[in-house]
């Protein structure tokens, strides 16, 4: 129960602190994992972990799309053309948001702090972002957590 709540806050703080990479800790950690069913156990806690920290850089961006400083930054011609470029692609467009959501967390390209941001930015549903970045980031730690395991036993 311990590394599973460690495995967490570790990784909800390395979500928050891009410099901080869960990945080291996971190499230290699943030694522990004795079965694969733990190593996925542990891999759910470091992406629900990863998701809290995400959602945070998703509502941040939300909500800062309405502030001066922002709207000011969408005057110059080459951003408003880059937002309306990702706006485009992924308004109206569901399943293309999900699963470039889902690569990015599961793949980390593009990386996922980048777009937690464009999500917040374009207003992605949360209904969509929340579960498409935990089942992302379950599965790369998830797959983290049984490599180390299967390495070490």
């Amino acid at each position: 129960m311990v590394l599973w709540l460690t495995t967490f806050a570790f990784s909800f703080v390395s979500a928050m602190v891009p410099f901080l990479p869960i990945e080291i800790y996971i190499l230290g950690a699943a030694a522990e994992a004795d079965t694969p069913t733990e190593a996925w156990v542990y891999g759910f806690a470091a992406g629900a972990g990863a998701t809290v920290g995400k959602i945070i850089w998703y509502e941040a961006a939300r909500r800062s799309i309405d502030s001066p400083w922002v709207q000011k930054k969408l005057m110059k011609p080459k951003t408003r053309a880059a937002f309306e470029r990702w706006t485009e692609r992924m308004d109206g467009r569901p399943v293309f948001s999900v699963v470039l959501m889902f690569v990015s967390a599961a793949a980390g390209v593009p990386p996922l702090l980048a777009m937690a941001a464009v999500a917040g930015l374009l207003k992605m549903p949360r209904w969509l972002y929340i579960p498409t970045v935990l089942a992302g980031r379950t599965v790369r730690f998830g797959l983290l957590f049984l490599g180390v395991d299967f390495a070490l036993h």
